[in-house]
């Protein structure tokens, strides 16, 4: 961790953030009005903050998730999540998905994670799984080059 003292992006601009966090609001009624479970939604933001390494948000989306009433056995093995039955058909295809997207340097989505995703969720699902990962990346940037504490 760095000692030097950086802008918060947030107060620094604070209707950009505003609007970040209106699209992030935004992305989450479409993906609860496309059917996803809202503990999903949770694991889609712990996981995509966890491949980020974004400490702020991980402890944020964590709590949000145990208080909706997620399982703390499903954040404990969230990284290995292909190594597990904790998670269903359409878990691990929004979880392949949000990792795709997330890695996109990593071959720009691959057509076989998209195509993984596309053959268990309706086009809804995918694009609300996409929407929630894409903000949350954004979300996790701004949190990291502000160096956000986290006590």
């Amino acid at each position: 961790m760095t000692t030097t003292q950086r802008v918060d992006l947030g107060k620094q601009h604070p209707n950009a953030y505003k609007a970040l966090l209106t699209l992030s609001a935004e992305a989450e009624s479409n993906a609860l009005a496309s059917g996803l479970d809202p503990l999903l939604i949770e694991l889609l933001r712990i996981r995509t903050s966890q491949l980020n390494g974004c400490a702020f948000c991980l402890r944020m989306h964590t709590a949000d998730a145990l208080k909706k009433g997620e399982h703390p056995d499903r954040i404990a093995v969230l990284p290995a999540w292909r190594e597990t039955g904790y998670f269903s058909a359409a878990d691990r295809a929004a979880l392949g998905l949000a990792e795709a997207i997330t890695l996109v340097a990593d071959g720009h989505v691959p057509d076989a994670d998209y195509e993984a995703a596309a053959a268990v969720l309706p086009d809804e699902q995918v694009s609300a799984v996409s929407w929630v990962v894409t903000v949350m990346n954004a979300l996790n940037r701004v949190a990291i080059t502000s160096r956000y504490a986290v006590a």
